[in-house]
């Protein structure tokens, strides 16, 4: 065999390299900024007194875009006659083609808070379609901020299911057509199947008769708006 001298440097620059290789295990602790921008209405009561409670809802994706007024499309603000108080409601307007950016929504939300007299005890949360999901995701990432929270014909994800320890202590109800089929019922079925062991007092209920569109038997009950704004946080939790 006739051996090469002149790789012979470059073998040894090799087995250098390898043997000098080290393992670093260390964390990135650094503070990020971002720019956030939303839209969103916001209607409250002008002649209430005190603090007020607070209804957030998110829409669903046909409602996306630049034009607020979709946002009122199928939701509380149809049915806000049927509230027996002053309540303040908010809903923001997802940009079209993305999904609901629930780190912004959060922000929002605690912009209001600053900006006006709102009950920190009485916040809700409800969203319907992609506006469910970003209910469901932003009630597992902030419990501590909603007195109740409710989901209509949700699309569930394997994220909620691994956290589902941070519905525990929620007041939920969760509504679906039992004829959906654009976010078929097992959503519905197999994350109450997953929440009710850890939250016997989370509620669900399927409506045999309606498809997507379920929330309209969810918003024009008044019964769902007592139990809502019989609901608040103690204090001590939301500090």
């Amino acid at each position: 065999m006739k051996l090469n001298l002149k790789l012979l440097p470059v073998l040894f620059f090799g087995l250098t390299t390898l043997t000098t290789a080290q393992e670093i295990k260390t964390e990135l602790n650094k503070e990020i900024k971002r720019q956030e921008k939303i839209s969103y209405i916001l209607d409250y009561p002008q002649n209430a007194k005190g603090n007020v409670p607070l209804i957030v809802f998110l829409h669903g994706s046909g409602e996306r875009g630049n034009d607020l007024e979709k946002v009122k499309t199928h939701s509380p603000f149809t049915y806000k006659n049927l509230i027996k108080e002053p309540v303040a409601i908010l809903a923001p307007q997802c940009p079209e083609n993305t999904w609901w950016d629930t780190v912004t929504v959060y922000h929002l939300i605690k912009e209001i808070q600053s900006k006006y007299k709102i009950d920190d005890s009485r916040i809700y949360l409800t969203g319907l379609s992609m506006g469910g999901w970003g209910t469901l995701k932003l009630a597992m990432e902030h419990p501590e901020m909603f007195a109740a929270v409710v989901s209509v014909c949700a699309p569930t994800d394997r994220v909620m299911y691994a956290n589902i320890h941070q519905y525990k202590n929620l007041n939920i109800k969760i509504f679906h057509g039992g004829m959906d089929d654009v976010v078929l019922p097992e959503n519905a079925f197999n994350f109450y199947q997953k929440l009710h062991p850890i939250n016997p007092t989370a509620e669900l209920t399927i409506f045999p008769n309606d498809n997507h569109n379920s929330w309209d038997s969810t918003y024009s009950n008044p019964k769902l708006y007592e139990w809502m704004m019989s609901k608040r946080k103690s204090i001590s939790v939301i500090k």
